[in-house]
């Protein structure tokens, strides 16, 4: 499975030194972790694909080129051990993050020492999850640090560099939490995006509060944005909000 960033947005952050996004491959997550992963790094502009065990991990990223891997550490047909040094085999410098559910020292250990470049133990933040994955793209010299990011949807635009947010060339105030929001959703324009994950991109991965300040922040930037002009944020009930040019 391939994400790619969407053509309605640019990115700044991180990127390939030819300018092209960023190649992530995931390897071995659990569904539903997989799922927040690719959703993060879509966020970040990156592509992502994923693989399920250590075959389609070693054909994956002969067929992909990723700039960096995330290895979870316990996969079905192997473990991420053994699949980290075939993947060496083929490219020494390829930088990996692993994932593990054991915090003990000795696992840690033996995943640096195999030549794992990063540990992280689950449940782990996303944020955190993307710094690293960050730092080691830098560090691996495939990726560089851009400026000027500007998000686009229809006559509404967001600079992440200055925060300003306009709609038809008028400025609109938002509180950080709104802009947030916002940003979530102008990065995934067209995507319908449940309460889950916004409570888990927004609020951050660890938020347990209840789903419904969800409703009430989508309230807020409804009145902001919308508020006399045509509608771009929309309900899709029982699913979730996405955001589009107005028709």
């Amino acid at each position: 499975m391939t994400v790619s960033p969407s053509p309605l947005r640019t990115r700044a952050g991180t990127r390939r030194p030819d300018g092209g996004a960023v190649r992530v491959l995931v390897v071995g997550a659990e569904p539903s972790l997989s799922e927040l992963l690719f959703l993060a790094l879509r966020y970040e502009g990156w592509e992502v694909r994923g693989a399920e065990n250590g075959a389609e991990a070693v054909q994956a990223a002969r067929d992909f080129r990723p700039d960096v891997v995330v290895l979870d550490v316990q996969l079905p047909d192997t473990d991420g051990l053994s699949v980290l040094q075939r993947l060496r085999r083929d490219r020494a410098e390829l930088p990996v993050l692993f994932l593990t559910a054991r915090d003990a020292v000795e696992d840690r250990v033996a995943g640096l020492t195999a030549g794992g470049d990063d540990h992280v133990t689950k449940p782990f933040g996303l944020e955190d999850v993307v710094a690293r994955l960050r730092g080691l793209v830098r560090r691996s010299g495939a990726g560089l640090e851009r400026g000027g990011s500007l998000l686009v949807v229809g006559d509404l635009t967001l600079d992440e560099d200055s925060h300003e947010v306009t709609r038809g060339g008028r400025g609109i105030h938002l509180t950080a939490t709104e802009f947030e929001l916002l940003r979530f959703l102008m990065r995934n324009p067209r995507r319908v995006l449940s309460k889950a994950q916004i409570l888990d991109r927004v609020w951050s991965y660890d938020f347990r509060g209840q789903a419904n300040v969800v409703e009430l922040y989508i309230s807020y930037l409804r009145r902001k944005i919308d508020a006399g002009r045509t509608p771009m944020i929309h309900t899709r009930r029982g699913a979730g909000y996405l955001i589009r040019p107005g028709e």
